[in-house]
């Protein structure tokens, strides 16, 4: 599994809208790992932001 497909089911299990801090605590990926798997995300519209810094599936 991909570091994009790992992020992206780590928060649809959280079933809240989560921070890259809150994704980095529930796996073994690093920060500047998770931040380049939401900025992808986000470009292919996988994910939105409701609240400011924190993300959930689109």
């Amino acid at each position: 599994m991909d570091n994009e497909a790992k992020v992206l089911q780590l928060m649809a299990q959280a079933g809240k809208p989560v921070s890259a801090g809150e994704i980095e605590k529930l796996c073994d990926l690093e920060r500047k790992v998770i931040d380049k798997a939401f900025k992808s995300l986000k470009e292919q519209g996988k994910i939105v932001s409701p609240v400011r810094c924190k993300w959930q599936p689109a």
